[in-house]
């Protein structure tokens, strides 16, 4: 279902993204870097660029000096985490009755595969689609052939073909849970942390091409006036 046409209350900071989602229903245990770590001090640097809403596509630029992979790295995992805490809140919402198949409207049908338990792409509730998909994010990002912990360790060739992969899958929880779920959002004032968080999750996919204009497409068609309140020109637009 698209958003109601109501006014969307202003944006919030990190620390009440946190506060307010902690309280919700966590789909999965965290992933954390180790203090001390570069990744760690990464990790810390992107948090704080999400505490403000005075830049956040300046927020996600590559800091001068720092790793393409370190830093596409940290951002995957921590939105990962706040991704996590989000469809967390709609799960029960969720269910093969109100969404019998993973959709974005009635244009976009997502169909599962992952090359091993399912070798060809197959239909499914969306819970269940959704419940892969993270779960595969979770496995992955956890894979430290992967995602080295060590600076020492080198990342893999494919590193960001498959931060792609990732960051294509990870935009269709938002694209879901905006159509289908945005009623729920309402009704758990998790609309303004929500926002944010896609912003934010929009601006660094886009800075780095991480996510395609074909993957883009269901948010420009089906919610409007999200995008309108969320960015000046009124569309997903990073130009």
């Amino acid at each position: 279902m698209a958003p109601k046409s109501a006014g969307f209350p202003p944006a919030r900071s990190m620390a009440q993204f946190m506060d307010f989602f902690s309280r919700k229903k966590t789909f999965r245990p965290k992933k954390h870097f180790t203090p001390g770590t570069l990744k760690y001090s990464l990790h810390k640097r992107a948090l704080a660029s999400f505490d403000t809403e005075v830049d956040l596509k300046r927020t996600v630029r590559l800091p001068e000096g720092e790793s393409l992979e370190d830093w596409i790295a940290v951002y995957i995992v921590d939105f990962f985490n706040r991704i996590n805490l989000i469809y967390g809140t709609v799960t029960d919402y969720c269910t093969p009755s109100t969404c019998p198949t993973m959709s974005a409207g009635q244009k976009y049908e997502y169909f599962w595969s992952d090359g091993r338990e399912y070798k060809k792409p197959t239909r499914m509730p969306a819970r269940e689609y959704l419940t892969l998909l993270l779960d595969w994010v979770d496995t992955t990002i956890n894979d430290i052939k992967v995602f080295p912990v060590f600076v020492d360790v080198p990342f893999p060739s494919n590193f960001l073909a498959t931060c792609k992969k990732i960051a294509s899958r990870m935009y269709r929880v938002f694209v879901h849970i905006y159509i289908h779920h945005f009623d729920t959002l309402t009704d758990l004032s998790a609309v303004p942390h929500v926002n944010l968080c896609y912003k934010h999750y929009y601006y660094f996919v886009t800075e780095f091409n991480l996510v395609s204009k074909k993957e883009l497409e269901p948010l420009n068609i089906f919610v409007p006036e999200a995008i309108t309140y969320l960015f000046p020109s009124g569309r997903n637009d990073c130009s």
